[in-house]
């Protein structure tokens, strides 16, 4: 906790500073891990801009709210998919802002591996991966 004396931290510092922790990957190194099955993508958008744009296919769905107790390898709500603390997960939200917040806070949860999509679902659709309806 931060003492009355010292300045708050802006959200962009607060997000340049979390950004130094993560080893932040790019739509194609995602989409090459994932295929390879050396990374689980976790879709943390919210409903209506997965209804507008669509999955990436194989990504586990999980809005934001959840995903500290779904991906919680110690949880008792843990998705099935959540089988240790060495997982590699990349986060993607819709342009790779809050997905960054959310590996950060993976990563307190001892998923170390934890990280994000730059320029998340945008840039995977963007750079030509597959997306389904």
């Amino acid at each position: 906790m931060s003492s009355p004396h010292e300045r708050p931290l802006g959200i962009d510092e607060l997000l340049e500073q979390v950004r130094e922790g993560l080893d932040r990957v790019a739509a194609a190194d995602a989409y090459e891990a994932a295929l390879a099955g050396d990374a689980l993508l976790v879709d943390i958008r919210y409903a209506a801009l997965r209804d507008r744009d669509g999955l990436i296919p194989g990504a586990l769905v999980v809005e934001r709210n959840e995903l500290e107790w779904r991906l919680d390898p110690q949880g008792s709500h843990r998705a099935p998919e959540a089988t240790g603390h060495d997982l590699r997960v990349v986060v993607v939200c819709n342009e790779g802002y809050a997905s960054s917040l959310a590996a950060a806070s993976l990563r307190q949860l001892g998923l170390h591996r934890a990280t994000d999509l730059v320029g998340g679902f945008q840039a995977w659709k963007s750079a030509g991966f597959p997306v389904t309806a």
